[in-house]
């Protein structure tokens, strides 16, 4: 029987990954399981967490190195409170991305890659696919009330979760897709509040782990637990059984 690690051999793939606050943890340990397995995608998008691990992996960071810069990443890296539409001004987050990131520009990606945003004036998604890189990052990942808006050609973007929670506005139809779907509803919400469900599209396998810890700003610790539990859940998935196609 076909199994997810022979359906993703097979032929080339599209990694999506969803947002989910400080989920980026566990999306670094399912980039590490597939970066090991040899399975690598041919294109990339995602909004939010998703777009940030994507995006560094797109723009030419080693997975181990990935895990490596979020297991040491503290607080007072990225909090830089100024007064303004949200807590953060991003100044420092920006910071951390542009002297990560090897890439600077979508078209220097090793693979195509597309990042959801919310564009704040019109009141939309858009996905964006060139120019800057960091500041696209930067953009999907400002959550609202943590982060001040990011200003890119003139117009005002925040988290590309807020309307593309699954980050994959940036699919185009028919592609053979992974998704990398977070479960745990975010922190704002009751914690019996059931969690966001996976979008369903053809040609798509779905790799949803539970179980993982939530993470936020004053939880950084628990980011190593959430990273080693995502990798073996991911090596579970790899093994299982799936329908030829899906």
């Amino acid at each position: 029987m076909l199994t997810l690690r022979g359906w993703l051999s097979k032929a080339p793939f599209t990694l999506a990954m969803s947002s989910g606050f400080f989920g980026f943890y566990a999306h670094a340990g399912v980039m590490s399981v597939l970066e090991d397995e040899g399975l690598l995608p041919a294109r990339a998008c995602g909004s939010s967490a998703g777009a940030l691990v994507t995006g560094l992996w797109a723009s030419g960071v080693p997975a181990p190195r990935i895990r490596d810069q979020l297991l040491g990443l503290r607080r007072e890296h990225f909090w830089d409170v100024r007064p303004g539409l949200g807590l953060l001004r991003g100044d420092l987050f920006r910071a951390l991305l542009d002297s990560i990131a090897p890439a600077k520009t979508f078209e220097q990606c090793r693979v195509p890659l597309a990042v959801s945003v919310f564009d704040v004036g019109a009141r939309r998604t858009i996905v964006l696919r060139a120019g800057a890189l960091a500041p696209a990052v930067h953009a999907s990942c400002a959550a609202p009330i943590l982060f001040q808006p990011v200003r890119i050609g003139g117009r005002l973007y925040l988290d590309g979760g807020i309307l593309d929670r699954p980050g994959t506005d940036g699919l185009a139809d028919g592609e053979r897709v992974l998704f990398h779907h977070l479960v745990a509803p975010p922190p704002w919400r009751r914690r019996s509040a059931p969690g966001p469900r996976a979008p369903r599209r053809p040609h798509m396998q779905v790799v949803a782990i539970p179980d993982l810890p939530s993470l936020n700003p004053f939880r950084l610790a628990r980011g190593r637990e959430a990273i080693e539990r995502a990798a073996e859940g991911m090596h579970r998935a790899l093994d299982r059984p799936i329908a030829a196609e899906a």
